[in-house]
């Protein structure tokens, strides 16, 4: 599958035609269902197929973000053989009441991984997280960057923003559909 094919079969599963009262309280025509990509293994596996050879050199380990990064870091964890992190959104409060979760991030060169990035705030918060536990991250990656200031953003917080996909690659799908 070549880029343009991944971007259609993403676009193909995730763009949902309908009636969805968004998170701000409007009501769209149209809605983006990240997981539908993220819960097709067949799709999953060429996404991170995809997105392997967009590692940065020198990372150490794929830090997936709480919910929609874990797939993706797990796909990219068996696509590459890199150990991965699973990063809640705050440490929790029993047990180990870590913030990362499975390989260890301290001293290491730690890739944070997304599955769609909008503004970056997550990310920039996680990432602020994850080097005050130890990591060194100057890099995240990501499925789909929707073109709303995420990079801009990530920058500022002294990080480069890779993606597989953006929005004009899906919206450019969906004319060719």
């Amino acid at each position: 599958m070549d880029h343009a094919e991944l971007a259609t079969a993403v676009d193909g599963i995730a763009r949902l035609q309908g009636s969805f009262l968004l998170r701000s309280g409007i009501t769209a025509t149209e809605y983006f269902d990240k997981y539908r990509f993220e819960a097709d293994p067949s799709l999953l596996g060429e996404i991170a197929r995809q997105l392997a050879p967009l590692i940065p050199a020198g990372t150490e380990v794929l830090a997936g973000l709480e919910l929609g990064g874990v797939p993706i870091a797990t796909a990219l964890a068996l696509e590459t053989g890199m150990p991965v992190a699973f990063v809640r959104k705050e440490a929790k409060a029993y047990g180990t009441c870590r913030l990362a979760e499975g390989a260890d991030i301290d001293g290491r060169r730690v890739l944070v991984v997304e599955d769609v990035v909008t503004s970056g705030g997550q990310i920039a918060l996680s990432t602020t997280d994850l080097r005050a536990a130890g990591a060194i991250v100057d890099h995240a990656l990501c499925v789909v960057d929707r073109e709303q200031g995420g990079p801009e953003a990530l920058a500022r917080a002294g990080l480069t923003l890779v993606s597989l996909l953006t929005r004009t690659d899906l919206d450019a799908a969906n004319a060719r559909a």
